[in-house]
């Protein structure tokens, strides 16, 4: 082979290594050409006291960003997809911090979730440093969004709305009934939910005729509360009212079945346990016929049973916080779409103006005030016959309520 001979060959073989270069790098030029995707952080505790509730809404983040993706993702930008930053608070308001600094290094724009209050308001202080949007999922102290932190929007009713509408509920259930429960006996856990709670409830429960008999609080978690189902029998109240989470609900409802304490209803607020078919399922003659006034989905639509289905065929299970999240997640992508920015101020003040209403919740369109979403509103269920039904208001119920209970 000649000189040049060799210098032919030499310029095919690099003009074909350009071409098979050019062949390969095609991929990531279109690639490229696609929009980036919108990063979303998802905060919820799925390990410790509070994992249960995390995983529920997780589920319920996770299925709404599946959904928002496959129909095309956020159109304004182009089909950007939504990426999940997801961080475990661990039911710890310091970790939560943690993951929410995490998060704003990771560039997201906007964080939804939290849970218990503690969390929420540690994380949506931290949040607020960075002008971050967050979207909290359930939280309901007021402390939360009565600071004036204008990134915090609150789409769930909060302390105050949640006791006026449980009370405003327990005195039409009652009067219907003839009135026949006049005394109560709160029991509450003794951190920021439950004390804030209670002391709600001391304050406006007397103004409609109800005799407080006694306010009592118990540590999360408790490992025994035979003491205090004892107090209660020597009461005698009309009205059990419990603010605790998940495990001292269960555990103040079968002791009270064991040794026989009936009331005339146990009327629970914003309760980790009474509106929890794991609750029902496990222990369906302690759960019977307990009341709650709390987040559930609207019963009517029917979007919340083919979610339910999507839920069940998963092997998970169904709870207020997966149809709340979801919502949460759909009302953050709304407001992205609206903004055709993943820009946080631009995401904060769509959010500010929502009038969002394609959810699954008993609510009607978002109107935020103060961070609070004026249209949202509790209801009122019961366990009937091992499901959770809606008893009021009627018209979002499924169901009418049992009241009094036979005992």
């Amino acid at each position: 082979m000649t000189l040049f001979d060799k210098s032919i060959s030499r310029r095919t073989a690099l003009k074909g290594g350009m071409a098979a270069a050019a062949v390969m790098a095609a991929p990531a030029v279109l690639r490229a050409a696609e929009p980036p995707a919108v990063k979303i952080g998802v905060l919820q505790p799925v390990t410790g006291a509070l994992a249960m509730d995390g995983e529920f809404g997780r589920t319920g983040a996770e299925l709404a960003i599946a959904d928002i993706n496959a129909s095309g993702g956020i159109k304004s930008l182009g089909g950007a997809k939504i990426e999940m930053v997801f961080g475990d608070a661990r039911s710890n308001p310091e970790v939560g911090v943690q993951e929410v600094e995490r998060m704003q290094s990771e560039g997201v724009a906007a964080v939804v979730g939290g849970f218990a209050s503690p969390i929420c308001l540690a994380t949506t202080q931290a949040a607020a440093r960075y002008d971050l949007p967050y979207i909290v999922d359930v939280g309901v102290s007021d402390q939360i969004i009565s600071r004036g932190l204008t990134n915090t929007f609150r789409f769930a009713p909060g302390f105050s709305i949640c006791t006026r509408t449980a009370i405003d509920n327990l005195v039409r259930i009652n009067n219907a009934a003839g009135r026949p429960a006049k005394t109560v006996a709160l029991v509450h856990e003794d951190g920021l939910f439950g004390s804030g709670l209670a002391k709600l409830m001391q304050t406006e429960l007397p103004k409609h005729g109800f005799e407080i008999l006694e306010t009592i609080a118990v540590p999360t978690p408790s490992r025994d509360l035979s003491n205090v189902v004892l107090r209660l029998r020597s009461l005698r109240p009309d009205l059990v009212i419990p603010s605790t989470y998940y495990g001292e609900t269960v555990l103040l409802a079968r002791t009270m079945q064991q040794q026989r304490v009936r009331p005339k209803a146990v009327y629970a607020v914003v309760n980790g346990a009474a509106s929890n078919m794991r609750f029902v399922k496990e222990f369906p003659e302690a759960a019977e016929n307990i009341m709650d006034v709390n987040h559930w989905h609207d019963p009517r639509n029917p979007k919340n049973a083919a979610l339910q289905k999507r839920v069940a065929d998963a092997g998970k299970q169904w709870n207020y916080n997966t149809p709340l999240n979801y919502s949460c997640m759909m009302l953050l992508a709304d407001a992205i779409e609206r903004a055709a920015s993943a820009d946080r101020t631009k995401i904060i003040e769509v959010l500010a103006s929502s009038t969002f209403s394609d959810h699954l919740m008993p609510y009607g369109p978002t109107k935020f005030e103060g961070g609070q979403n004026q249209g949202a509103a509790p209801v009122s269920t019961q366990v009937q016959k091992s499901q959770i039904r809606v008893v009021y208001p009627e018209s979002f119920a499924d169901a009418k309520p049992i009241f009094p209970v036979e005992s």
